[in-house]
């Protein structure tokens, strides 16, 4: 209903109870506050897939889920190898796994990353008011797709530098952001270049 239709739709109201012969009254209809709840960095979920790689962040390591079938990194976890359908631990294997992730049989295991990656694409966020992300504090962000050593592509955000500075071909390394339950959050920053 427009505005215009809410008042005149009051006016009748107060018309009607006019014409009934009662003196009572129509107030106006006072509008509903809004409780605005602020909106943080989305918190990414654990799957089963997933469990191992963010454990390991808690320690501050970045894992890659390694397919030994076909001798390729693969990002994200996933319980089979996208490029050789390889299957991962079923859960009776996974009563049998060792520290590494890795289960008597299966084909996929967890591999300690560099943490160096290589820019391949990047965006720049210049109104985080509209994607409701409050983590940059209204500053523009940088949103970008990185090519880790270890052969695998991974989104993230590059930080610690302006946003106009990064560019494809960037040299950039692994840091931390602290999760509400302990996790951290794999982002990127430049890779100081020696003097």
């Amino acid at each position: 209903m427009t505005a215009g239709g809410d008042r005149e739709a009051r006016a009748g109201v107060a018309a009607a109870a006019g014409a009934e012969g009662q003196d009572r009254l129509v107030e106006p209809v006072k509008p509903v506050e809004q409780v605005k709840t602020e909106r943080t960095r989305m918190e990414p979920p654990v799957g089963a897939e997933s469990g191992l790689f963010w454990e390991a962040t808690r320690e501050g390591t970045l894992l890659v889920q390694w397919c030994t079938s076909c001798d390729r990194g693969i990002f994200y976890p996933r319980f089979f190898c996208p490029y050789c359908a390889a299957d991962g631990p079923d859960d009776s294997a996974a009563d049998q796994s060792d520290q590494s992730g890795q289960s008597d049989g299966s084909t996929l295991e967890w591999r300690t990353a560099s943490g160096r990656a290589i820019v391949h694409a990047a965006t720049i966020e210049h109104n985080p008011a509209a994607t409701g992300a409050t983590f940059s504090h209204g500053e523009p962000y940088v949103v970008a797709l990185v090519d880790l050593d270890e052969g695998v592509r991974m989104m993230t955000n590059i930080v610690g530098c302006a946003p106009e500075d990064v560019r494809p071909g960037m040299a950039v390394t692994v840091t931390w952001e602290p999760l509400s339950d302990g996790r951290q959050l794999p982002l990127f920053t430049p890779t100081a270049t020696p003097a």
